[in-house]
């Protein structure tokens, strides 16, 4: 997205402070410059700006002669006044499971409404609950259709009318429907407009009365800047605004904008979509984004994502496996499935400190997805004998394979040369495990897990997350995390080495990231 521009920007100007031998006014002043400019030429609005610089002078003269160390002063009042920016200090709803939730969305025409919709309808469905949608939607041709097709697709059942165009009625109904049915999501998309402002908000007032939203979340359009502010305003004071989602960051430089408009509605930003698919609503936490914004990382978001997507079942399994020597193409193929439940990779390597803003790039991102999906489409062609490596896999099955998932035979060959590489590391992870090593021993010995690491990582992706006691200090941070322990455990986290080259060589196009084993 267009924002990992400014996010570069802000860190090459604090690259400065790292360079300098003596950090003075002087130098902060061309620093806050640069910041200043960029967060400007980002549309943010020029009242935040102004604030963030002279808050950042105020803390910097207060603490220079307290002997602190002024590099990550500054660096840590950067994240908290670009956080404090985006942060409302106002708690989101949070739904109740085991009954129902109604949430009704408002917003102009064009602002990605509908599709919006439907990606927090899929959002929740993928966390098990029971969805559903209602177009209320009388004013746009072809709404009623978009929303039958969106929900087609991502399976959720929907309710509108053809024939109805009182949207206040079929709000009504529709919610009195699936609440009947027992759905705990129930979400109403209403009309938007764009010129008609007077009659949108009194049909919005009519449906909200109508149906009684537990939230009502305002979605706003990223790619028209600070013009959001206006807009966000006029809607708070027409209905009770909860919270914001914001569409359209993926590819606009006036993201900036949009985000410091939200002040206008007094609501938490919860969500900001970051592409056309429907899996491309990224949830929002202030200081986590600031962070990923600036190359920082988010562990405590990286844990999340992957507690969330790894069965830890499946994975208890193949390192009962790994420790007896043993790494099968079953195990392989699971590690694979949970690459794809991470949901965007480069989202995800964003969340570790130095990657964000570095190595990543979107056309990389797709054609790993793509080999993700072609070599699993394989796998799935293979039989339970294959799979379990109870028989060996000679010329002629490779043939039968590559007819059976309509692949190539050099496609075929391609993942078991991959997957005899990840093999060789998994088993050698396995003795170290089968040794009595565990994640606790190495966080407790922080020698070991350097030179694990060192020797484990590539020169410029350690420099490129800001050398090794940047490392060493997120090592630490993890340590304390509740629950990291047993999650490391469940990923093979036994060997830290061995651990970061499995990554390397489990996420297609990743592997460069690690060195060559010899």
């Amino acid at each position: 997205m267009v924002l990992a521009d400014l996010g570069k920007r802000i860190n090459n100007a604090l690259q400065q402070l790292n360079k300098a031998p003596v950090i003075d006014e002087e130098l902060l002043n061309q620093v806050l410059k640069e910041i200043q400019l960029a967060l400007l030429q980002s549309d943010v609005n020029v009242k935040y700006v102004a604030k963030l610089k002279s808050n950042i002078i105020m803390k910097f003269k207060m603490e220079d002669s307290q002997g602190v160390n002024l590099k990550k002063m500054i660096q840590q009042a950067v994240v908290q006044e670009l956080t404090q920016m985006l942060d409302s200090n106002k708690k989101p709803f949070v739904p109740k499971r085991g009954k129902p939730n109604v949430v009704m969305f408002v917003g102009l025409q064009g602002a990605g409404k509908t599709t919006t919709c439907t990606k927090y309808a899929y959002h929740w469905q993928k966390k098990g609950w029971r969805t559903a949608l209602i177009c209320a939607d009388t004013f746009r041709a072809g709404a009623f259709d978009q929303l039958k097709q969106n929900a087609t697709k991502v399976r959720v059942p929907f309710y509108g009318s053809y024939s109805e165009t009182d949207p206040v009625a079929i709000a009504e109904e529709g919610v009195k429907h699936f609440k009947k049915e027992n759905y705990e999501m129930i979400i109403v998309d209403t009309s938007g407009r764009h010129k008609q402002e007077s009659e949108l908000f009194d049909e919005m007032k009519q449906v909200q009365a109508a149906v009684n939203p537990d939230e009502c979340i305002f979605v706003m359009d990223g790619s028209i800047g600070q013009a959001c502010y206006d807009q966000a305003q006029a809607f708070r004071n027409a209905v009770n605004v909860g919270s914001v989602i914001i569409t359209k960051l993926d590819g606009h430089a006036k993201g900036g904008g949009a985000l410091s408009a939200v002040a206008a509605t007094e609501s938490p930003i919860i969500f900001i979509g970051t592409g056309e698919h429907f899996e491309d609503l990224e949830p929002f936490n202030p200081e986590s984004f600031v962070k990923r914004l600036l190359g920082l990382g988010d562990i405590k978001g990286m844990i999340t994502t992957v507690t969330e997507a790894v069965d830890m079942e499946t994975q208890g399994k193949a390192i009962a496996n790994i420790t007896k020597g043993q790494f099968s193409i079953r195990d392989f193929q699971a590690q694979y499935k949970s690459i794809l439940k991470l949901g965007s990779i480069n989202q995800f390597m964003s969340m570790i400190p130095g990657m964000g803003n570095s190595i990543l790039d979107k056309n990389n991102e797709k054609e790993s997805i793509r080999k993700v999906k072609k070599f699993l489409t394989i796998m799935d062609s293979m039989n339970d004998n294959e799979l379990d490596g109870v028989v060996a896999i000679n010329p002629s099955r490779i043939v039968r394979i590559a007819r059976g998932s309509g692949s190539s035979l050099e496609d075929v060959n391609q993942l078991l040369d991959e997957y005899k590489k990840i093999s060789k590391v998994f088993i050698g992870l396995g003795k170290g495990l089968g040794k009595g090593g565990d994640i606790g021993n190495i966080m407790r010995n922080p020698n070991q897990i350097k030179n694990q690491m060192g020797a484990a990582l590539d020169p410029k992706m350690i420099q490129g997350m800001g050398g090794m006691g940047n490392i060493m200090n997120m090592v630490k941070e993890m340590s304390k995390m509740e629950g990291v322990g047993d999650l490391m455990k469940g990923l093979g986290g036994g060997n830290m080495a061995e651990m970061m080259k499995s990554l390397g060589g489990n996420i297609p196009g990743l592997s460069g990231l690690t060195k060559k084993r010899r």
